[in-house]
């Protein structure tokens, strides 16, 4: 070859260097930022559902307590009534279950209940009644039985 060749000094054609992985394109930035604010709101929601459904849980937790604590006082019945009333009061605020006795009690029991509202009605008076009473007729497996599928057809 001639070295007075111009072109002969010219050197191969070459690639240019490919790009790193940083900094990234824009719509990979867009797609991180859309991800974290979809996992951000996702964790809020579930906090905020956790939370407002706290009271259903701790509902549950002590029937399984007042069950395994069953006996035939008027203080386990009071219990079990308060339990009634704290669930009512969550559910149906417009009512003022907390402030209910008696046949006004037994009455909104029985009209929230789902099923079996006639049968249920001497359960539920006795119920009533067994706070009041120094030796209450009702069993315990009754009271937990009614209790159950009131508490069940509420949360």
């Amino acid at each position: 070859m001639n070295s007075q060749d111009p072109l002969a000094q010219l050197r191969d054609i070459h690639l240019p260097a490919t790009g790193g992985w940083w900094p990234p394109a824009p719509g990979w930035w867009l797609l991180a930022v859309i991800i974290l604010i979809t996992c951000a709101a996702l964790a809020w929601f579930w906090r905020r559902h956790h939370t407002r459904n706290a009271w259903k849980r701790q509902a549950r937790t002590e029937l399984a307590i007042l069950e395994q604590h069953a006996c035939n006082e008027p203080a386990w019945y009071s219990r079990l009534n308060s339990l009634l009333k704290r669930v009512a009061r969550q559910t149906h605020p417009d009512q003022h279950p907390e402030s209910m006795t008696g046949a006004q009690w037994v009455s909104f029991l029985l009209e929230t209940l789902p099923k079996d509202r006639i049968a249920s009605r001497p359960t539920a008076e006795a119920l009533a009644a067994a706070v009041w009473q120094p030796k209450p007729t009702l069993a315990p497996r009754e009271a937990l039985a009614l209790a159950r599928v009131w508490l069940e057809a509420q949360l």
